[in-house]
């Protein structure tokens, strides 16, 4: 797999700034909100620095009606606060969530029109990590980030004017200390990014070691290989503890530089403040209004210091969701592209080579070939000859790398991909039934279907009998990946899906591979009626259930060897009269 990009901050921040245009309004009230929170702050100050002064020089101004008219003020003040945090808490908590669904939403959208060599080449447990447990973090950073430096900003600029208004001395003082605590924090800052996208990614890799283990666990028991699974997940886990270890200790050193740099800062303003007083340079009531101040602005600083963790968890996040946004889409719509209706099947391979995209494996080499409308073929061959391949380039699950594959005398690239498979129909080798009943797996060919559709979908099938037997019926739960049914019921269940979506061109897949022989001949039958005057493309390595087609291909790995009938190449002796003489003595 291709090295990962890497982004700077700024592209981060200047990608993700589209997801917060359709919350403007509520991104404004809650910056809103965000400077009445902090009124109270800088109010309490200067309160105090009233009172004190007051208590010092004239106490007799010092009243108790004075009193209570600040105090009535300052708790207004608060109420109003705790009306907008609390606003902040929930409402722009809720925008961050809206954020992270809709980049969700993108990311699921965008997996859907990447090919198959990227997920090919990409573990499903990375893919999952990404679009799940990464976006988490990109809620908080959607909501804080705007809110901790508006706030950061107000308290700054307003602590800073009103500390050089007290004594400039010593707030020169303060703020020499403060660059120095910045490059400290900010090279801290990059370890912990790289130390938080290391965590991601062996997130990732732990989730997919747990995929592929349980998944796989009929085969790890039948080969009694727990151990060996738990000494892999044993090591992956070790890794991703030694990463999560590394990256406390980033935040422990991070933490604890900001709170050594408080400290120096008060004991800057308590000594040097201490001696301009005696001096007669600040009044008592200035220099409690002054540690007030610098207690506010450190407490900001430390805010924004403590908030870049969070910060860096979310640029981690929005980086890791860009680089599945910016794989690219090599299937596609091309510009002119039209809807494919009502098509004849007459399919054309004109000189097509083909290589697989990631790693240049040439399977096809100027092969043409072509197919009438209507036409029963089938393919045979040695594994690895490029049988399903060839059937994959006609829905363009891969594009062609030379020449171009025709449909009614058009390349299929000028049609619309939607339209181009909604009038393919595959039963695939592979078969994959989705966790859920039977019938949404078999109504999955026809979106929507009546029950009556499914059923009769079934019966051509050869589905409906052992379908009645199951608990349920069609509302039984096949299980996981239909882990609760034999290999030939999810075959049978696979190909109800072509017989109600009803295509004008099938490709069957060793469609019948994992059938008896009374249901594949119960199949065949259905698939001989549904096959009338449609495109049939057929693979398989069971040669009886190929002897009716029309014409039988030999492909190997130099091409097309062989083309007739079954009766045909019987008499040729060639190779695949060897493959038929294989079968019978199996047999």
């Amino acid at each position: 797999m291709e090295k990962e990009r890497r982004y700077k901050t700024g592209e981060l921040i200047g990608r993700f700034m589209p997801y917060y245009k359709k919350y403007i309004p509520t991104v404004i009230f809650d910056l809103f909100c965000a400077s009445l929170t902090t009124i109270c702050e800088i109010i309490l100050p200067l309160i105090m620095k009233e009172i004190t002064n007051r208590g010092i020089n004239d106490l007799a101004s010092l009243t108790i009606g004075f009193v209570l008219r600040v105090g009535i003020l300052y708790l207004v003040l608060r109420i109003i606060d705790s009306a907008a945090y609390y606003y902040m808490a929930y409402i722009g908590h809720v925008m961050g969530t809206k954020i992270e669904t809709d980049m969700r939403r993108d990311a699921y959208s965008h997996l859907h029109k990447l090919s198959n060599t990227y997920f090919n080449n990409t573990k499903v447990g990375q893919i999952m990590g990404r679009i799940t447990n990464d976006l988490f973090d990109v809620t908080e950073f959607s909501h804080h980030c705007p809110e901790e430096f508006f706030i950061a900003g107000i308290k700054g600029i307003v602590s800073f004017v009103i500390l050089l208004n007290i004594n400039v001395p010593l707030t020169l003082i303060i703020f020499i200390i403060i660059p120095i605590m910045v490059v400290i924090c900010r090279s801290l800052n990059k370890r912990m990014r790289a130390t938080f996208r290391k965590q991601r990614q062996l997130i990732g890799e732990l989730n997919a070691r747990i995929e592929d283990s349980l998944l796989g666990q009929k085969v790890v028991k039948a080969f009694a290989n727990e151990d060996i699974e738990v000494e892999k997940f044993e090591k992956d886990n070790k890794n991703f503890f030694s990463i999560k270890k590394l990256s406390y200790r980033f935040m422990g050193a991070f933490s604890t530089t900001t709170r050594m740099f408080d400290g120096i800062m008060y004991a800057a303003v308590v000594i040097a403040g201490s001696i301009f007083m005696i001096k007669g340079a600040i009044t008592p009531g200035d220099l409690v209004a002054y540690l007030l101040y610098v207690t506010t602005f450190i407490a900001t600083v430390r805010r924004i210091i403590e908030f870049a963790e969070q910060f860096q968890r979310g640029l981690t996040g929005i980086e890791r969701f860009l680089q599945i946004m910016d794989a690219d889409i090599e299937i596609f719509d091309e510009e002119n592209a039209v809807e494919l209706k009502n098509p004849k099947g007459d399919i054309e391979f004109q000189d097509v080579s083909f290589e697989y995209p990631d790693d240049h494996n040439k399977v096809f080499k100027g092969l043409n070939l072509s197919i009438k409308s209507g036409e029963k073929i089938a393919f045979v061959g040695p594994s690895g000859g490029g049988k399903t391949t060839l059937c994959n380039l006609i829905p363009r699950f891969y594009d062609v790398t030379a020449g171009g594959i025709l449909l009614d005398g058009k390349n299929i690239k000028e049609y619309t991909l939607k339209s181009l498979r909604d009038n393919i129909g595959m039963v695939q080798q592979d078969v994959y039934l989705f966790s859920g009943t039977v019938y949404e797996n078999i109504s999955y060919g026809k979106p929507g279907a009546s029950m009556e559709e499914v059923i009769e979908a079934a019966k051509k099938a050869g589905a409906h009998e052992f379908v009645m037997e199951l608990k349920d019926g069609y509302d039984t739960y096949v299980g996981e990946r239909g882990v609760k049914l034999s290999g030939g019921q999810k075959q049978r269940i696979s190909i109800a899906r072509v017989f109600l979506k009803n295509p004008p061109i099938i490709i069957l897949d060793e469609a019948t591979s994992a059938l008896d022989n009374e249901s594949e001949f119960a199949v065949a039958k259905s698939l001989a009626k549904l096959s009338e005057g449609r495109t049939t493309i057929t693979i398989a390595h069971r040669l009886s259930t190929i002897k009716k087609s029309d014409r039988i291909l030999v492909l190997t790995d130099e091409g097309i060897m062989e083309e007739g009938s079954h009766e045909e190449l019987l008499k040729q002796k060639g190779i695949y009269y060897k493959f038929y003489e294989m079968a019978n003595e199996l047999n």
